[in-house]
């Protein structure tokens, strides 16, 4: 085991890496956080923040020759720097699940190869792959970037072949995948960690609902059926098993009609679905992190009470950047906020989020559109 007071690092200083930083400076880490913002939310309350770029191989040196144990916020970090740091430090997770997870090709493949169930797609790496992966997919369909897409960014629906050419145009004509359209019931996530001896800790299972291709909230318990989560569980354990994974992973799913699931994405790291665990469970998504990536035994994720999250996007901010009137939010006990403590809001961008608490799941969701609402 790794303990209190030694150094972990970091790469990646955005919100996620701020409350990881968090939890484990509570739990008595230093944090190293190796980012290129100056003005890094997870520097802020970093031991020290290391201003660079991922691969910048001083920068490397340094965490390496520093740290007791090194992991990331976000898949898109070059798997080829976490292998050069695993050479000389514990690194969790790994970089091979993190590079098959950073590329939605290598990860449809992955997941196929295991027979997960996942939406029919086909490879674009031409333009003559194009007319062809229209045929499979059916129309209109999704057009994704393959690699470096989130939020909604890297992707479009396309409806026919010459908004498929305009669309892959737009993303610089890199590798994509394409995907069939479907009709969804609901979109659910699990979050889990594995620990180093195989533990699993499972928390419970996030209902999602997406605008714009952004989270815009988080429902638990979820209101799916108990066989559609036992499923939904039973496959993220698989995948957790399969890239031999170490840290916390989340599995996002859609439910079709009738309860059938299929896999939509894996994301090497805690996730926006699971921020309700910092309030509503007895430990965080992000000191899991900090106890799967020291060797400490995983803790116990049971729901204290349901909970409704709310993404706050830089669209709440004026045209001047004003801040929002956070009474609205902070007269009612029941609700805890949460600001990222990013600098120039803009629309779309992730600056915060709260998170709505009662026994009862149905108040806690009235409270919270009410309360997104008196914010808009």
């Amino acid at each position: 085991m790794i303990l209190p007071g030694a150094t972990l690092g970091m790469l990646g200083g955005g919100q996620l890496g701020r409350m990881f930083t968090v939890a484990a400076r509570t739990m008595g880490y230093h944090v190293i956080v190796l980012d290129p913002n100056p003005e890094s939310p997870a520097g802020k309350f970093a031991t020290d923040h290391v201003c660079a770029e991922y691969g910048d191989p001083s920068a490397l040196e340094y965490l390496a020759r520093t740290c007791a144990a090194i992991t990331t916020e976000f898949e898109n970090v070059p798997a080829v720097a976490l292998e050069q740091l695993a050479m000389s430090c514990v690194v969790r997770p790994g970089a091979k699940a993190v590079s098959i997870a950073q590329d939605r090709i290598r990860e449809k493949a992955f997941l196929r190869e295991f027979e997960v169930p996942v939406v029919r797609f086909a490879v674009v790496r031409s333009e003559a792959d194009l007319e062809a992966a229209l045929l499979l997919t059916g129309q209109p369909a999704l057009l994704k970037v393959s690699r470096f897409g989130y939020d909604g960014k890297g992707q479009a629906r396309v409806s026919n072949l010459e908004e498929a050419r305009a669309a892959w145009d737009l993303m610089e004509r890199e590798p994509c995948v394409l995907e069939e359209l479907l009709t969804l019931e609901a979109e659910i996530s699990v979050v889990l960690a594995r620990g180093a001896d195989g533990q699993i800790a499972t928390f419970p299972i996030a209902e999602n609902v997406h605008r714009n291709g952004i989270l815009d909230l988080t429902i638990v318990p979820t209101r799916v059926s108990a066989a559609v989560q036992r499923e939904a569980v039973v496959l993220a354990q698989t995948i957790a098993e399969r890239l031999e994974y170490v840290g916390v992973l989340a599995v996002e799913y859609f439910v079709l009609a009738g309860g059938q699931l299929v896999v939509n994405e894996i994301a090497p790291r805690p996730h926006n679905s699971g921020h309700y665990t910092l309030d509503a469970c007895i430990t965080s998504q992000f000191e899991q992190q900090v106890r799967a990536l020291c060797g400490l035994p995983l803790g116990p994720t049971r729901l204290l009470t349901p909970a409704v999250m709310v993404n706050l996007l830089g669209d709440l901010w004026s045209p001047n950047c004003d801040e929002p009137d956070w009474s609205a939010v902070l007269r009612d006990p029941r609700i805890k906020l949460h600001l990222y403590g990013k600098g120039t809001p803009r629309p779309g961008r992730k600056m915060g989020h709260f998170t709505c608490l009662d026994e009862n799941p149905e108040v806690a969701l009235a409270v919270a559109l009410a309360t997104r609402s008196a914010l808009s």
